[in-house]
């Protein structure tokens, strides 16, 4: 179904796409697929939508999330079960992003009264300050792999700052942003502040883009797809924040004791195969300096053998000992993650073998030996390939770290203080972990550098995103 001016609708010429349980195969259910005619009437919806919403108290909008937060924690249970159906994920991992995504609505709910200004110092006899306005009506187009956090991400600070949006989540997993249109407009938002569209995404983007009632473009996507939207908003050079993943960097020191190493090692583990490796800032490429080297890669193989065989992950309750592995998103990417294992001419460690029967599934696997032309080291895997590799002195490591075109997060293992300054102030990306690989939360943005994207969601920083600066000066009658 549609989410159009507050109603759930068919699309007009009744068109389909099925949902696939890429763990199973198996179909589980079918989301319309919007028209040309669909297309048009959202856009008509969001522009009426933004001229209540924009004039609405920023104390209203803020009740409005807050509610709709209190909803997806009530709801958390149904909606990650659907969450797992149709993405895949382990069902306790997908309760956890359901709760942060009301986490994004609950703290951006308090950001809608803090959209502050300020005045300007000027001349006896005049006044002059700066307001932010919401920029207008937000096209988002969302990615599959996190099918709650992601449209959360934009849903909230749209909301708050007093935008309409038209969501455009991923067609391999739409029902769970769904859920979340469903929590707003029970909570009460307006018709036509908060739409969902789904279908064919390059006609769904070109028609919204193209049009001249989108002011603002998010996206969460590959750079190809990045790419492509920027070329389109030139027509009407609408405002774009765009996050297109990355390549991230890890520099293990030969400063840390083997308790320490080992500590490393179960936080790398955990963060470079939670959902198959298809997280955009999943630490991708591994970086352990010469001394240490051999004990790290030991380490690392060791667990990884220790995780649950692949497959399974929608059958395995919360709270198991060890997390079954998420499936790839379809076939193609399950292809592409072995085809980049076999041509890499890489030592494998461990993995390396499709397993048998259904769901699209690629087992853990570690690389080291690495020739320098491996796509693997240049290419992002979005998949569940862990390459290690050696490095000697500081600077070698941050010149390997540096070495592509990406900067969206990158991370950092060390017990001096000195070394943690100098490879921070050195890695060229939009976010760092210094001893911790979680990074994402409503607090902090979002965003990288280089083709990684620009712009930043999440955080105070969500008010440039979603807002213009307006100068005013007055002056006393002519």
């Amino acid at each position: 179904m549609l989410f159009i001016g507050g109603e759930w609708r068919p699309a007009s010429d009744g068109r389909v796409i099925d949902v696939l349980n890429p763990a199973t195969e198996e179909v589980v259910g079918q989301v319309a697929s919007a028209s040309a005619a669909d297309l048009d009437d959202v856009l008509a919806a969001a522009a009426e939508g933004f001229a209540v919403w924009r004039r609405t108290a920023p104390a209203e909008r803020a009740a409005v999330l807050d509610h709709a937060g209190r909803l997806l924690l009530d709801r958390a249970e149904a909606i990650a079960a659907v969450l797992t159906e149709e993405q895949g994920k382990p069902l306790e991992e997908s309760l956890a992003e359901v709760r942060q995504s009301a986490e994004y609505f609950s703290w951006f709910a308090g950001e809608a009264v803090r959209s502050y200004g300020r005045l300007l110092p000027t001349a006896p006899g005049r006044r002059s300050w700066v307001e932010r306005r919401p920029v207008g009506p937000v096209a988002a187009f969302t990615a599959w792999n996190f099918p709650a956090s992601l449209p959360a991400r934009k849903l909230a600070p749209a909301v708050a700052f007093g935008c309409s949006i038209v969501l455009c989540p991923a067609v391999e997993a739409p029902r769970t942003a769904a859920a979340l249109v469903q929590a707003l407009d029970d909570a009460g938002v307006p018709p036509g502040v908060v739409n969902l569209i789904t279908g064919d995404p390059p006609q769904v983007s070109e028609h919204l883009i193209n049009s001249d009632v989108i002011a603002k473009i998010t996206l969460t996507g590959s750079v190809p797809v990045g790419q492509t939207l920027v070329g389109l908003s030139a027509k009407h050079l609408q405002s774009l924040t765009l996050e297109l993943g990355g390549h991230a960097p890890v520099l293990i020191f030969d400063d840390l004791t083997p308790e320490q190493l080992g500590r490393a090692a179960d936080a790398l583990v955990r963060a470079k195969f939670r959902n198959a490796g298809q997280v955009c800032i999943s630490p991708s490429r591994i970086f352990v300096q010469e001394a240490v080297y051999d004990a790290f890669v030991d380490a690392v193989v060791e667990r990884v053998e220790r995780l649950a065989p692949a497959g399974g992950a929608a059958a395995t309750p919360p709270g198991a000992p060890t997390s079954p592995l998420s499936p790839l998103a379809n076939a193609r990417r399950r292809d592409a993650v072995a085809a980049m294992v076999s041509s890499s001419g890489a030592k494998i460690r461990t993995g390396g073998v499709q397993p048998d029967g259904p769901g699209f599934f690629y087992p853990p696997t570690v690389l080291t030996d690495i020739p320098p032309t491996a796509s693997v080291l240049t290419d992002e895997p979005f998949g569940p390939i862990l390459p290690l590799l050696p490095f000697s002195t500081l600077e070698d490591g941050l010149r390997q770290a540096n070495a592509v075109p990406y900067g969206l997060a990158g991370y950092l293992f060390t017990a001096s203080t000195e070394r943690a300054d100098a490879a921070i102030a050195g890695l060229d990306v939009g976010m760092i972990g210094l001893n911790e690989v979680a990074l994402a939360s409503a607090a902090s943005p979002f965003g990288g550098v280089g083709l990684s994207g620009y712009g930043r969601e999440g955080g105070t920083e969500s008010l440039e995103a979603y807002t213009v600066a307006t100068a005013v000066t007055t002056k006393g009658a002519p």
